[in-house]
């Protein structure tokens, strides 16, 4: 959605303004504030809230397919681990990088 320069309110205008811009979101504007020159909220209808937050659920149930569709690709593709092995082997990453990056910190 592309907003206009209507569409963009100082903080201080805005509470000033409050009543007229509620009516104007539940209309359908959906106005920025913007507080030292910088977004800082926006103000839109409850409705439409509401569609984006059940837009975004719905969007990540389907990346988890997309995730749990590759995971099936690779146990049928043999390309598996045995869980505690993998996790042990993060671990043994990470414990590595930990004392070559206190290392390099006491050389520095």
């Amino acid at each position: 959605m592309r907003f206009s320069v209507r569409d963009v309110v100082p903080f201080t205008q805005a509470r000033a303004n409050l009543s007229e811009l509620a009516e104007q979101a539940k209309a359908g504007s959906e106005k920025i504030i913007t507080k030292n020159g910088e977004s800082y909220v926006a103000l839109i209808d409850a409705d439409r809230l509401d569609y984006y937050h059940r837009l975004e659920r719905e969007r990540i149930h389907l990346l988890l397919i997309e995730d749990a569709r590759r995971g099936l690709a690779d146990i049928e593709a043999g390309r598996t681990e045995e869980a505690d092995r993998a996790l042990a082997a993060i671990q043994a990453r990470r414990t590595r990088a930990k004392v070559t990056g206190q290392a390099s910190r006491k050389r520095g």
